[in-house]
């Protein structure tokens, strides 16, 4: 949940900037999509070692 701590000074616009950046700031709406599909253990490792493999080959592709 989150709270705004909104005083009288501040405006409508103001509050709901500060909303809005706290709401991304949280990442609420990434984890939200996240669990509305399920992805097994053995896919997401599949993808973080791919993932790992490019970067790798970045890394080398940058010094040499």
């Amino acid at each position: 949940m989150l709270i705004i701590d909104a005083r009288e000074s501040d405006t409508i616009d103001k509050a709901l900037k500060k909303y809005k950046k706290k709401f991304e700031k949280a990442g609420i709406l990434r984890q939200l999509r996240t669990r509305q599909t399920f992805t097994k253990k053995s896919v997401i490792r599949r993808e973080q070692v791919l993932k790992a493999a490019y970067v790798g080959q970045l890394i080398r592709e940058a010094e040499g």
